[in-house]
């Protein structure tokens, strides 16, 4: 192989792989939207279980108040 063929064939491959590797505008657009459709994903979540545990925090004060109360008339208190 001659140094000319030799360079004309590096500069084919390295041609190949610049084109190979470069997004074009539309797939740039997809991978944008995949993104933030994941980071909108992990926000749902994240709001989804504060959500949660603040209803079961509400749902255990609410249960022991009335466990209290149910006490307290069996014993005697009057409302």
């Amino acid at each position: 192989m001659s140094p000319e063929d030799r360079a004309i064939l590096i500069s084919d491959i390295t041609d190949a792989i610049k084109g190979a590797s470069a997004l074009t505008d539309e797939e740039h657009r997809w991978v944008k939207m995949a993104i933030q459709k994941e980071a909108q994903s992990i926000e749902l979540r994240k709001a989804i279980i504060e959500k949660t545990l603040a209803s079961l925090v509400w749902l255990l004060l609410g249960g022991i108040g009335t466990a209290i109360l149910s006490y307290a008339t069996q014993h005697g208190f009057k409302p």
